[in-house]
């Protein structure tokens, strides 16, 4: 049985039992694409121009403020968005390269932060001689005293 389906217009749509609610589209990447630079791909939700594609033209500026954690931040998605990205182009060399050196830089930069501030996941040894993870203040409050 076929349901109807009436706007506000008074058009009227048939829609098959079995339709799905969305087609999904997904841009094919091109090997060795433009990338957005790590602070800005993380508030653009991606690292990649080509699939920068706001939805309904609204589209996110707004930049971070620059600080230990918004940096790490943006290197780890960086990171996340180079591995996929990395999934179905294994071949591209120099996204592979940028990939190493974000998880060196990101790696060097939550220690540093950790040293200074405190683990900020229960896999970083601390090295404290108490179970101190509950207290204040928590790693994305630092600075806020």
């Amino acid at each position: 049985m076929e349901r109807k389906k009436q706007d506000n217009s008074g058009r009227m749509g048939i829609l098959p039992p079995s339709a799905p609610l969305a087609n999904p589209y997904v841009p094919f990447q091109e090997a060795d694409p433009p990338k957005y630079e790590a602070r800005y791909g993380l508030v653009r939700g991606t690292l990649f121009p080509g699939l920068d594609l706001p939805f309904m033209d609204m589209a996110n500026t707004k930049e971070k403020p620059v600080t230990p954690m918004s940096e790490l931040q943006a290197l780890g998605f960086a990171i996340q968005e180079l591995a996929l990205y990395l999934d179905t182009h294994q071949d591209d060399r120099q996204a592979l390269e940028m990939y190493r050196q974000y998880q060196q830089i990101y790696h060097e930069g939550i220690m540093r932060y950790s040293a200074s501030d405190g683990p900020m996941s229960h896999g970083i040894p601390d090295g404290a001689k108490n179970y101190a993870w509950v207290e204040d203040p928590w790693p994305w409050d630092a600075g806020r005293q």
